[in-house]
């Protein structure tokens, strides 16, 4: 075992490493062997101190969740193609957390039956599905907007996050349901609260070592409220489902469905069907549109308010991104589809901000078959790993001079070359995230409508302290000042 953790240190003399069958007495071995370093790596909410510790250990090391949970966590991008580049199904210790509220969808499926969901599913996604979104985008963030112009006028900063997510989540519940809360009045609406409640809970209950027995959790009164707001969200997308199913029914309302001016996700999956004409069924439903709201909420809110912020952060961006999309908005009402492409710079900046602060911070696999990797080491299957994509994407000998907030690393000519797994916002490999295209569609509009109607400027004395749960967020939320620059719809 000894020779297990010595392989991860530079200058290592033995040529290769086994996780063989004193995996069970890993943790006790490690903590005992190399005690100087245990107590802050098993510690997940330690960002820095595992990229300060990615700088000592180039390729991995153990991280661990309680006393009794260990993974290789990998931050280099050959590592991470060793893995990711394969299917290996989503990490249990972690995911499973999810199975009560998302069910068994593509976020923790595995196998031939993700193979069906996933092809079932990515029609849902094509560019003819997502043209008509931009004005739904665009609707929900004037909203948004029109509230921060009464907030802008005190002159004092405040959290953009949870407004950011109430946003967010609106546009989910038009692009799901083709219908949302257009007053965005989340404190009267149960779904958006239950919403919220379930992904606060999740992450609580995975940083809490006694909560990971589902006995002991159902019988807390944190379970209980996990399970009450469970209830509360599947009652929802049941009631939807059956409202829509009994819809397609009837002629006339098959008619007027057919006639809107887009399909929702939910019309979507309610016609997918296979090559043997086999459809989802209602559990199967419930849980992809369940998981389609978890993943589409959080990651959007965490990448459009860390944009944000850099944009504060560094204002010659800010206003280099600004004059791109007056630019290319010209005398328009609005954005249209193909106005997206033409943002290059405000793209680019948004990937720097996604490597610097990539919304989903760290995944986990756990190994279906062994695994070699690049310099000959192995790991034998049933292996847990960790992909820590905020090391990677801070990772020195990946990105000269990383803490840099520097666009121009995604332009045309420096991609070229780029390691394909150098940078992972959205995962890599066969179970990267299936909606990208749709989060980076609508964090684009998001951001280039904020832009155009207020100049962001940091608070001081509030400056942001990242934690990585779910998403990346902030402890103390994004506060910024904002100055509108008059009203643009």
């Amino acid at each position: 075992m000894n020779s297990f953790i010595v392989q991860f240190c530079p200058g290592a003399s033995l040529n290769d490493w086994k996780w063989t069958e004193e995996v069970t007495n890993f943790m006790t071995c490690f903590i005992d062997t190399f005690y100087p370093w245990s107590p802050e790596i098993q510690k997940l909410g330690s960002l820095d101190t595992v990229v300060s510790w990615s700088q000592q250990f180039p390729y991995a090391h153990p991280l661990w969740v309680g006393q009794f949970v260990g993974y290789l966590n990998i931050y280099e991008p050959d590592y991470a193609k060793a893995v990711y580049s394969r299917g290996d199904p989503k990490a249990p210790d972690v995911y499973d957390f999810l199975l009560q509220w998302l069910g068994k969808g593509l976020l923790v499926l595995d196998g031939p039956k993700w193979f069906q969901h996933r092809k079932l599913l990515t029609p849902g996604f094509h560019y003819d599905v997502l043209k008509p979104y931009v004005a739904i985008f665009a609707e929900s963030t004037h909203i948004m907007l029109d509230k921060w112009e009464k907030k802008a006028s005190e002159n004092k900063s405040f959290d953009i996050f949870c407004d950011v997510g109430h946003m967010a989540l609106d546009t989910l519940m038009k692009c799901t349901f083709g219908k949302g809360d257009s007053g965005l009045g989340h404190r009267d609406n149960s779904y958006y609260r239950a919403v919220s409640e379930l992904t606060l809970l999740t992450q609580q209950r995975i940083e809490s070592f006694q909560y990971h027995n589902d006995f002991i959790y159902w019988c807390t009164p944190h379970g209980r409220r996990f399970l009450r707001a469970c209830q509360t969200a599947h009652d929802h997308t049941d009631q939807v489902i059956r409202q829509r199913k009994a819809a397609l029914q009837d002629e006339k309302e098959q008619k007027k469905i057919q006639q809107r001016r887009h399909l929702d996700f939910l019309d979507i999956l309610l016609g997918a069907r296979d090559e043997s004409g086999i459809k989802l069924s209602d559990a199967d439903l419930r849980a992809e549109v369940d998981t389609f709201m978890f993943e589409g909420h959080d990651t959007t809110t965490s990448g459009i308010s860390w944009f944000l912020y850099c944009m504060a952060l560094y204002p010659e961006h800010q206003q280099r991104c600004r004059e791109e999309v007056r630019e290319i908005l010209g005398d328009q009402d609005s954005f249209q589809w193909d106005d997206l492409a033409k943002m290059t710079y405000l793209t680019m900046c948004m990937k720097e901000c996604f490597r610097l602060y990539p919304p989903v911070p760290q995944v986990f696999r756990q190994l279906n078959k062994p695994v070699t990797f690049v310099d000959g080491r192995s790991l034998p299957a049933g292996s847990l790993i960790s992909m820590h994509i905020y090391a990677l994407h801070r990772n020195s000998a990946v990105w000269p001079d990383p803490e840099v907030f520097d666009p121009l690393r995604f332009s045309p000519e420096n991609v070229t070359g780029r390691h394909p797994f150098a940078f992972m916002p959205f995962s890599a490999g066969p179970r990267n995230c299936i909606g990208q295209q749709f989060a980076m569609n609508e964090m684009k509009v998001v951001t280039a409508l904020c832009l155009l109607r207020f100049e962001f400027s940091l608070d001081p004395s509030k400056m942001p302290i990242k934690i990585p749960q779910l998403v990346l967020r902030s402890k103390n939320g994004i506060h910024l000042y904002l100055k509108s620059l008059g009203s643009r719809k």
